[in-house]
């Protein structure tokens, strides 16, 4: 590329990003003091972004200069250093708006964005820049030592959902998190995700009140392993399942070991168990080895030494789980309330006399959706087009299920990526939650925020608790938060501080997780030209916090984080030893990587070149084949 040519080129962005001041006056007025040369990085960053400058970088590094592939945080320092190098290289005099030393300079770009992160998240731990969150589960509440472990070891932030559990389960969170950075020294933010609207499957009508166990068997059809079976005494309807099973009577108080229980099951098949333990009155242990169907009321007879010594029932069961089967080409109807959905109906030949249906309770869906756009069922699981909009009724086409075949149970998410919905973000739900986050919270995180009217929702109830010092976190879940995202920082950096969440989870169901990684790039280069810090969520190292073992796609993707300035774990058994993981990987990948770029650190394996062995003078090589 000709010098003449690249210096017209790169002239012209600067102008563009000039000419972008006058644009975005108004957002740029507005935003806060600590915000508004970042307000400026980032409107000059979408100008320049408007345009293919492919050409020109490619040019650019023929020419041995920057290519402008790393701008975000520091646009116009960028755009002056290269122009002053080509001006030099044509003998040209550098005019004074570009010799003078520009609002953000290469140095205060990255100290601008870490300030930002610090206010938000808090200080990152030594030797690690990248801070680590993690969500609790509901059990933390009762397990002081599980926040106490992980403070330790290095939690940065501890996120609560407020889409889980009560105030009263939160409050012993916070008190156990409080009295962990005592013990430890170490201080940990505290962050609360408001559950936001529920777009959600409605109640699936429920089946039979019925238990079932069986024993583990063999390919041959061989008993392994016999079914353990629990009877107690009456128990709160949610410790029920089918390895726990409530009796009414006195059969439990004269039961033991040694003892046999025996019934006759649904299908009529008498059984027998074999008591293996009773620690006390009111609770059993028996196994068998052979299958049971039971039902509330079925009777059981305790026999010792060949005769009955007491009898019982079994008492009530919770009904069990149902769901919707769906294939492509079924049709499925969507229907406005909190109505128990079912399967489709059926005539003896098989033929469909009502397809089946849900319901889903938020009545802006009805209102906002249009005929031919796709929706998704259970996060992209199950797939549809809508054929028919009606005031209370949308009637779906399923065009493509996960395995050619799946089912949709209740409570599953439903996702509608080309329906703009009148939704706002913050519900009657989030109000009254905030009076408690008010009072413990870090930073608060707004859930399906599309626009920025959401943003100044949130920040209006904030104020009215007198909390405007809480930390905001936009959660980009949706197709349309990421289209707005521009407006969506600029609107946010009138209240810093402020971070961004990558839920990418559903925003990989709603641009497709073949555009999930375009995306998600798109949001980092964005955020870091704004100043704000990122945080990288959803199933990071999901397969290892949940069963031991991560794979390879989640180590790889577990690097990648160490782009953002906070990675996110969410909620599993091994948990503890998943963020030693983390804190290992982040800590190699951050002597490699810094954003986009590459940090040439020595490597070791380049060693092995100079310590190969040597051929002595004059040593000829053996012929192939040979010695």
């Amino acid at each position: 590329m000709r010098l003449d040519r690249a210096n017209r080129s790169v002239d012209a962005l600067r102008h563009a990003a000039l000419a972008a001041e006058q644009e975005f006056a108004a957002e740029l007025d507005a935003a806060a003091p600590s915000m508004r040369e970042s307000a400026y990085n980032l409107v000059h960053y979408l100008a320049i972004r408007r345009h293919d400058v492919r050409e020109l970088q490619d040019g650019l590094a023929q020419l041995g200069l920057s290519s402008l592939g790393r701008l975000e945080a520091h646009v116009m320092a960028s755009l002056h250093a290269v122009l002053e190098v080509l001006l030099a290289l044509r003998h040209q005099p550098v005019p004074a708006e570009i010799a003078g030393p520009p609002p953000i300079t290469f140095d205060t770009g990255d100290a601008l964005l870490a300030e930002h992160a610090n206010a938000v998240l808090g200080p990152p731990r030594p030797g690690r820049e990248t801070r680590i969150m993690v969500t609790m589960p509901g059990e933390a509440a009762d397990q002081p030592a599980l926040i106490r472990d992980l403070v330790e070891a290095g939690m940065d932030v501890m996120r609560i959902n407020c889409a889980h559990d009560s105030p009263r389960v939160w409050e012993r969170m916070v008190k156990h998190l409080r009295r962990a950075e005592r013990e430890t020294g170490k201080r940990c933010a505290l962050s609360f995700d408001l559950a936001g609207p529920k777009l959600r499957t409605g109640p699936i009508e429920r089946g039979p009140a019925v238990a079932k166990w069986r024993p583990l068997r063999d390919t041959i059809g061989r008993v392994t392993e016999p079914a353990r079976v629990r009877f107690v005494v009456r128990v709160h309807a949610a410790d029920v399942d089918d390895s726990t099973i409530p009796v009414d009577g006195d059969l439990l108080a004269r039961a033991k070991a040694g003892d046999t229980i025996e019934l006759a099951d649904t299908r009529g098949r008498k059984r027998s168990l074999r008591v293996v333990e009773a620690r006390h009155a009111g609770d059993c242990l028996c196994e068998t080895e052979t299958t049971a169907y039971v039902v509330p009321g079925t009777h059981l007879s305790l026999r010792r030494k060949g005769r009955i010594v007491a009898k019982g029932a079994v008492a009530a069961l919770p009904a069990v789980e149902q769901w919707i089967v769906l294939r492509p080409g079924d049709l499925l109807d969507v229907v406005r309330g909190e109505m128990p959905g079912r399967d489709a109906v059926h005539d003896d030949d098989g033929q469909v006399l009502q397809p089946a249906f849900v319901s889903c309770a938020l009545p802006e869906v009805f209102l906002g959706v249009r005929v031919g756009e796709p929706i998704l069922f259970d996060d992209g699981r199950i797939r549809g087009t809508i054929r028919g909009v009606a005031e209370n009724r949308l009637r779906i086409e399923i065009t493509a299920v996960a395995g050619g075949g799946a089912k949709l149970k209740a409570e599953k998410g439903i996702n509608l990526p080309e329906t703009e919905l009148d939704l706002p973000a913050l519900t009657a739900k989030d109000v009254a939650d905030l009076a408690f986050v008010a009072k413990h919270a870090d930073m608060v995180a707004l859930s399906f925020v599309q626009r920025p009217e959401d943003i100044e929702a949130l920040l209006a109830e904030l104020a009215r608790l007198d909390a405007s010092r809480l930390g905001l976190v936009l959660k980009i879940e949706t197709q349309a938060a990421f289209n707005r995202l521009p407006m969506l920082l600029l609107a946010s950096m009138r209240h810093p501080p402020v971070a961004v969440m990558v839920a990418r989870g559903d925003l990989g169901v709603e641009v497709g997780f073949e555009r999930l990684s375009e995306v998600q790039e798109e949001i980092l280069w964005l955020c870091e030209a704004a100043h704000v810090p990122v945080i990288w969520a959803t199933q990071v190292l999901e397969s290892l916090a949940k069963g031991g073992l991560p794979s390879r796609a989640e180590v790889t993707d577990a690097a990648m984080g160490s782009r953002a300035e906070c990675v996110m774990l969410n909620k599993g058994p091994y948990i503890r030893e998943t963020m030693r993981f983390l804190i290992d990987v982040l800590g190699r990948m951050e002597e490699h990587q810094h954003k986009k770029t590459s940090r040439l650190r020595k490597l070791r394996v380049s060693d092995t070149i100079g310590s190969r062995p040597r051929r002595p003078a004059g040593a000829a090589r053996s012929p192939a084949g040979k010695g």
